[in-house]
C-alpha cells in the first residue's frame, strides 16, 4: 500500500479574501476544520498544512495541527507542495493536494483519490457527474473529457463534446459529462517533474495549470465522486456552504 502525505497549501494573501484561512466557521478557522477533516481520512500516511504565514503557522500549532513554511511566491499549489514536501520526516510515494478553502470536505472524497494511488498513477483528481444544462454550461466550472481508462483528454471550461442535432438544453442526457473537483495526487517523481515545466499554451488560454501537465505528455487519472464540493472564496461563501452542507448552528 502507498505512503502518501496530505498537503493543505494556505496562503495568508488572497485578492478576494485575505485571511481567509483563519476565519471562523462556527466556532474553528477554516483551516482546522480542513485539517481535521483531511486526519479522518483512513489512507493518508500523514497530513501538513504548508503556509508562508507566521500567524497560519502558529495557529496550526496551537490546535495540535502539523505545520510548515514555505515561501511567498509559489505560482500555484503545486510548487507550494513540492517544497512542504521536501520538509517533512518521512519516505512517502504520492502527495494530495487538499484545498485549503472547503472547510466541510469529505474524507472519504480523499480515500477515493488515494485509491488510485497504485505506484502505476502518475497524477489524479476527481469529478463529479453533471447532471444539469446549467452546470454544463457554467464556464466557472470546468470539465473534463476522458479516454476509455478514465484518464484525462482534456479539461476546458467549455463543453466537450460538441452533440451535433441534439439541442443543448438536453446535451447532459445524451453524453455522459464531468466535472472537476479540485483535489491532486502526484507520484512523488512526477510532483517533483511537473514543477520544472514551463507555463503551457493551453494552461495560459483556460488558465488551467493541470494542461500543462496533459500537453507535456503526463496521464491524469479521475475518479468518480458522488460529494460535492462547496469551496469558499469570499465572506458571502460562508453562509452559502453551511447552508448547502446542511449544518445546524
Amino acid at each position: 500500500m502507498s505512503t502518501i502525505l496530505g498537503i493543505i497549501p494556505a496562503r495568508y494573501a488572497s485578492s478576494r479574501f485575505p485571511g481567509k484561512p483563519l476565519i471562523d466557521i462556527l466556532g474553528k478557522s477554516m483551516i482546522q476544520r480542513v485539517y481535521e477533516q483531511a486526519k479522518k481520512s483512513t489512507r493518508l500516511t500523514d497530513v501538513v498544512v504548508a503556509t508562508d504565514d507566521e500567524r497560519i503557522y502558529k495557529h496550526v500549532e496551537s490546535f495540535g495541527g502539523k505545520a510548515v513554511y514555505t515561501k511567498a511566491e509559489h505560482p500555484s499549489g503545486t510548487d507550494r507542495c513540492f517544497e512542504a514536501l521536501k520538509q517533512v520526516k518521512g519516505d512517502f510515494d504520492y502527495v494530495i493536494n487538499i484545498q485549503g478553502d472547503e472547510p466541510f470536505i469529505d474524507p472519504t472524497q480523499i480515500d477515493l483519490l488515494c485509491d488510485v494511488c497504485d505506484g502505476k498513477t502518475e497524477l489524479a483528481t476527481l469529478m463529479i457527474p453533471v447532471d444539469s444544462h446549467e452546470v454544463l454550461f457554467d464556464m466557472g466550472e470546468v470539465k473534463i473529457t476522458l479516454n476509455k481508462n478514465n484518464e484525462a483528454l482534456y479539461f476546458s471550461r467549455m463543453v466537450i463534446p460538441y452533440i451535433k442535432g441534439k439541442p443543448e438544453a438536453e446535451w447532459h442526457k445524451h453524453h455522459a459529462y464531468f466535472r472537476h473537483v479540485g483535489m491532486y495526487a502526484y507520484r512523488k517523481d512526477i510532483l517533483e517533474a511537473v514543477t520544472k515545466l514551463e507555463p503551457s499554451s493551453l494552461e495560459n488560454t483556460e488558465s488551467l495549470e493541470q494542461l500543462r501537465w496533459l500537453e507535456n505528455g503526463y496521464k491524469v487519472k479521475c475518479a468518480v465522486t458522488s460529494f460535492d464540493s462547496h469551496c469558499i472564496d469570499t465572506p458571502e461563501d460562508i453562509e452559502k456552504v453551511i447552508r448547502l452542507m446542511g449544518i445546524n448552528k
